[in-house]
């Protein structure tokens, strides 16, 4: 198959996202519970210093720490730096200052975001005070930001009943542009068309699917590309039967490796039309794929392979594909 060597990469914005969930132990659950109260603590350590946010160990004997200590919402900046370009997820959507900010009662500083009308408005040594959230949950960001000035909100009575907080999700992402190699876009651009793209190195090298820039064993870069059959053989395989966050499919589901009919490096994708004890090694299987019309540059352009009925492939025929 010919690829034009001097068609463009693809480049396409990317973002990775999982929500990140913890427990927080008993020491930074009533850090946590305190600030859903629209409250601070810190923990005292052994040298009679109170540490905000609450370190879980001592910093000078490595003991466990449990002396829980109630520190002011007012404090003073002990150094700051401005953020003239909020970035998504910051604290706020204008620009503002990062700090470190020393509450009163508390012997270390925890950083967090000052609401300043300009650099100008902010200084070592000004006074700030919390301001929090209409709705706290229990996570830092109860504290939407520090305001100047050293008189404390007023707050309302928390509400009664709540169970401590012991566990905490954090959302986290990157984002970044994607430019695909020109293998990796010749590769996609044959998706597009329902065509699936292997490469190698010369008329007898092993056929990489998806194409590699290089051939991992030499380094020789991959110059001849192969359509190949969307039919294939399952190599190894796994049951899905524990649910997840953000799973797209009910267990339990097959995801197996099948290598594909003239390729040398199996692919990872769904396996499905069977019962999934009965999905098994060596069997020949066929993609399925999405209507024409939802085709896009990706693998999901196949939905997933089934079963084809064909007698299983010969085990000498995959084993060294393990």
């Amino acid at each position: 198959m010919q690829i034009d060597p001097h068609e463009p990469p693809l480049s396409a914005p990317l973002k990775l996202a999982f929500d990140y969930t913890r427990s927080v132990g008993p020491l930074l659950g009533q850090f946590f519970t305190a600030l859903r109260e629209r409250r601070i603590v810190g923990v005292r350590g052994s040298d009679g210093r109170v540490l905000v946010p609450p370190a879980e160990y001592d910093p000078v004997t490595y003991e466990a720490l449990t002396e829980v200590v109630p520190v002011a919402s007012v404090g003073t900046v002990v150094s700051w730096t401005w953020q003239s370009h909020p970035l998504e997820g910051q604290p706020l959507d204008r620009p503002f200052a990062w700090a470190l900010i020393r509450l009163d009662g508390a012997d270390t500083p925890m950083l967090h975001a000052v609401d300043a009308d300009g650099p100008d408005a902010i200084s070592t040594g000004a006074r700030v005070h919390a301001h929090w959230v209409d709705e706290p949950a229990g996570a830092i960001t109860d504290i939407a930001y520090f305001s100047l000035g050293d008189t404390a909100e007023e707050v309302p009575e928390p509400p009664q009943g709540l169970d401590p907080v012991t566990m905490l999700v954090v959302p986290s992402w990157i984002e970044i542009q994607h430019t695909a190699s020109q293998p990796e876009s010749a590769f996609l651009r044959a998706l597009e068309q329902g065509k699936l793209l292997g490469a190698r190195t010369g008329s007898d090298g092993k056929v990489y699917f998806p194409p590699k820039e290089a051939n991992p064993a030499t380094g020789q870069p991959l110059d001849q590309y192969i359509e190949l059959a969307d039919t294939g053989t399952v190599t190894t395989f796994a049951i899905i039967n524990i649910p997840f966050a953000g799973q797209r499919i009910k267990p339990p589901y097959v995801a197996a490796y099948v290598l594909l009919d003239g390729a040398d490096i199996p692919v990872l994708h769904l396996v499905a039309d069977i019962e999934a004890d009965q999905v098994r090694m060596g069997m020949r299987v066929q993609a399925v794929w999405k209507p024409r019309e939802e085709w896009g540059l990706g693998i999901d352009n196949i939905e997933y392979f089934r079963p084809t009925g064909e007698p299983d492939a010969d085990y000498d025929t995959y084993k060294h594909h393990l």
